[in-house]
C-alpha cells in the first residue's frame, strides 16, 4: 500500500493472531469503528471458543486454528455462521493471502513467519507484532515486502516509539537508538537469588499486562534481546548505536538521538493499543481511547544501564547480530526452547541464558550451518536444528 488510503472506504483486515492479547487489542479497536472495516480473516491457537465468538460478531470470511486436532470443535463452533473453518500451519498461510489491506501479524514465535511472509507477498499493508520474523529472516522479510510493495509497519511498543520519532528525519542523521526496558520483577533482586525465580514469580509483570510467555521473557530481558535484533533490521542501524536503559516507570518507550545531540523521545501510557492503533491508522493520527498521562501524577522518570550479570541476554543478542546470517534464528529458536524447558520446571531461570550461548557456540561451529543462504526453508530447517540442541543440551545438564 502507499499509504494514500481515503478513510471514506471500507478497509479490509486481517488479524493473525486474533485471541492474543496483541489480537484482541486490535479487535478492541476495530469494533469501536466497525462500519470502517471488513473483517477477512481471524486466526488463532486453542481458545477455540474466543476465535469463533469473535469470528461471529465480526462476520468473518473465515477463521483459523493453527491446531488440525481442533478443526472439528471450530467447526462446530462457527455452525450456522456463515463462517468457515479451518485449521493448521498450510490453512494460516491461506488466510494471510486472502485479499486484505492491512493484517495484523501478532501470531507468537517463530510460527507466525511463514503467514507473514505469504501477507507480504501480497501487497498487503503488514502490521507487524511479531518480533520472530524479523529475528529470524529480517533479510527475507524487507526484500519481500520491496518486492511486493507491501509496507511493514513495526506494533511492538518500542519499534513504533522509534517509527514515530523518525517521522520526516534524515536516517543519515540519526547518531543512536536506544530502546527502554521496564527491568521485569527481578530487576532489584540479589543477583545470587536469581536462580530460584520462579515460574510464578517470573510471570508477573510490573508494568505491563501481557501473555505467560513474554512476561517471562521480559524478566530474562529476552524480549528485550529480541527487540535489539528487531530495532537493527527494521531501521537498518547498526549494532553499536543502539543502546538498552532500564526505565522502571516504562512511560518512555524508545528515544533516538541525532547527530546535533537531540533526543526524540515517544511517550505514552502501558496501554498497547496505541502502538497498534498507530499501525491501523496510519500515515494518519486518529483518536484512539487510551490513557492521557498526567506527567506531573507520574512525578520522575529514571533510566539506568542494564546490569550485564543481571541480564546475559543482552550480550547474546549483539553476539548472534555480530555472528549474522541464520544466527537470529538459531538465537530465537534456542530461546524458545530453552523457555518451553524453564514454564515445563525442567531447568532453572537463569540456565535459559546458559541453554542458548551453548547452542549458538555449537551451530557456530559447523561451516556453512550459519551462513546458508536466507530462504524460508533453510530459516525452518535451523530452526529445528536449534531446538534439537537445546533439548540435548539441557538432556547433557541433567545427566
Amino acid at each position: 500500500m502507499n499509504g494514500n488510503r481515503g478513510r471514506a472506504s471500507v478497509r479490509r483486515v486481517s488479524i493473525l493472531g486474533a485471541t492474543g492479547s496483541i489480537g484482541q487489542n486490535t479487535i478492541d479497536l476495530i469494533d469501536r469503528d466497525r462500519g470502517a472495516y471488513d473483517v477477512i480473516a481471524l486466526t488463532g491457537g486453542r481458545n477455540i471458543a474466543r476465535l469463533a465468538s469473535d469470528a461471529r460478531r465480526l462476520k468473518t470470511k473465515v477463521a483459523v486454528t493453527a491446531d488440525p486436532a481442533l478443526l472439528d470443535d471450530l467447526r462446530t463452533a462457527l455452525a450456522g455462521s456463515g463462517v468457515e473453518a479451518a485449521a493448521g500451519p498450510a490453512a494460516l498461510c491461506e488466510a494471510a493471502t486472502r485479499p486484505a489491506d492491512w493484517v495484523m501479524s501478532a501470531i507468537v514465535g517463530a510460527a507466525g513467519l511463514a503467514p507473514g511472509l505469504a501477507a507480504l507477498e501480497t501487497g498487503a499493508t503488514l502490521a507487524l507484532a511479531n518480533k520472530e520474523s524479523l529475528v529470524c529472516a529480517g533479510a527475507l522479510m524487507l526484500k519481500t515486502a520491496r518486492a511486493s510493495g507491501a509496507a511493514l509497519l513495526p506494533v511492538d511498543s518500542e519499534h513504533s516509539a522509534i517509527f514515530q520519532a523518525l517521522r520526516g528525519e534524515h536516517k543519515d542523521a540519526v547518531e543512536r537508538v536506544i530502546i527502554t526496558a521496564s527491568g521485569g520483577p527481578f530487576r532489584d533482586w540479589p543477583i545470587e537469588d536469581l536462580p530460584k525465580a520462579s515460574l510464578a514469580q517470573a510471570s508477573q509483570h510490573p508494568n505491563w499486562a501481557m501473555g505467560q510467555r513474554i512476561t517471562i521473557d521480559s524478566a530474562s530481558m529476552f524480549n528485550k534481546a529480541m527487540e535489539v535484533i528487531e530495532t537493527r533490521e527494521f531501521f537498518g542501524v547498526r549494532p553499536d548505536q543502539i543502546e538498552v536503559l532500564v526505565h522502571p516507570e516504562s512511560l518512555v518507550h524508545a528515544l533516538v538521538g541525532y547527530r546535533d545531540g537531540g533526543l526524540i523521545a515517544h511517550v505514552g501510557p502501558h496501554d498497547m493499543r496505541h502502538a497498534i492503533g498507530f499501525a491501523l491508522n496510519w500515515p494518519e493520527r486518529r483518536h484512539l481511547p487510551v490513557e492521557r498521562l498526567d506527567l506531573a501524577r507520574a512525578g520522575s522518570l529514571t533510566f539506568r544501564t542494564p546490569e550485564p550479570a543481571r541480564y546475559p541476554a543482552l550480550r547474546l543478542a549483539w553476539a548472534a547480530m555480530e555472528r549474522g546470517g541464520l544466527a537470529g534464528a538459531v538465537f530465537n529458536a534456542a530461546k524458545e526452547q530453552a523457555l518451553d524447558d524453564f514454564i515445563a520446571g525442567r531447568i532453572l531461570f537463569t540456565e535459559m541464558a546458559d541453554v542458548v550461548e551453548d547452542v549458538l557456540t555449537q551451530m557456530d561451529a559447523e561451516p556453512g550451518l550459519i551462513d546458508a543462504p536466507m530462504t524460508l526453508d533453510n530459516v525452518t530447517r535451523t530452526d529445528h536444528l536449534a531446538r534439537q540442541r537445546a533439548r540435548n543440551v539441557m538432556a547433557e545438564r541433567a545427566g
